[in-house]
């Protein structure tokens, strides 16, 4: 399965894309201590951890990971993989770390990178993660997770024309990846293109009804466009698919939307 497609079970408070890898147990390792038992027994709770992430238990995914961290620890995946779900219970420095190990066993494989860099925006470490975007361009030029969560990183920067023209670029290479797209949406509206980003906002609404980040922000821009009762029908929806748009700090420094946008989203939730 694509990584992207697994990640898109697990938006996390970047509004990036953690890339899950699915795991081998035995690849990547010397396996000739390992019985056949062993190598099934991986599997499955390999399987039971991915589930368990799917399902936004990111604390019992951990212990999963843990356990095959303990049994197979020269398999890069298992180290990479608890990191993701390490970020998702915002344990960031921890997950650096698993990150680091599995650069180190296997410093040729892309996901690794991908997750750190996710790892370093969370502490507003822009520039460390955009390195690690690069690298992960370096290996995959036309990665488009890399290249939105690049986007994420220079708006981060408050680089809004660097994000915009990463966004476009993962958008254009992945055309049903509707986080690209939608993060182009709100840096279009950022730059002072209003038109065109209400315009994407309602295209996205319209082809992913339960996108909640667009149907938060297309409630905004409306607003203050003067369309109150599209404003609040597309409001009502997305507060039912995720309650936290109602935060300004959440939006602010969670979501990380851009100030404009926060600005409109500001006025609506105080009917202004």
């Amino acid at each position: 399965m694509k990584r992207w497609l697994i990640s898109l079970l697990i938006i996390f408070f970047l509004n990036v894309v953690i890339g899950l890898r699915q795991v081998a147990i035995a690849s990547n390792i010397q396996t000739g201590d390992l019985t056949e038992q062993q190598i099934a027994q991986g599997e499955k709770i390999a399987k039971k951890a991915f589930q368990a992430a799917q399902q936004g238990d990111f604390a019992r995914a951990e212990t999963y990971w843990t356990t095959l961290v303990e049994n197979f620890p020269e398999n890069p995946a298992v180290w990479s993989n608890r990191g993701n779900v390490r970020i998702g219970q915002y344990k960031l420095a921890e997950a650096i770390s698993d990150f680091n190990h599995s650069i180190e066993i296997a410093p040729e494989y892309p996901d690794a990178y991908l997750n750190r860099g996710i790892a370093y925006e969370g502490q507003k470490l822009w520039s460390e993660a955009i390195a690690d975007y690069n690298h992960v361009l370096s290996i995959t030029p036309q990665d488009p997770v890399a290249l939105n969560n690049r986007g994420n990183a220079k708006a981060g920067q408050q680089q809004w024309q660097d994000a915009l023209d990463d966004y476009q670029q993962a958008a254009d290479l992945a055309p049903t990846f509707p986080l690209a797209r939608g993060n182009a949406s709100l840096i279009q509206y950022q730059l002072g293109d209003h038109s065109e980003a209400i315009r994407n906002m309602r295209n996205l609404v319209r082809k992913y009804p339960m996108y909640s980040d667009m149907r938060a922000a297309l409630a905004a821009t409306l607003w203050v466009e003067g369309k109150q009762g599209e404003a609040e029908s597309n409001w009502v929806a997305a507060v039912g698919l995720d309650n936290r748009y109602q935060d300004l700090n959440w939006i602010e420094n969670i979501r990380r939307w851009p100030p404009a946008m926060i600005q409109a989203l500001s006025r609506f939730l105080n009917l202004n």
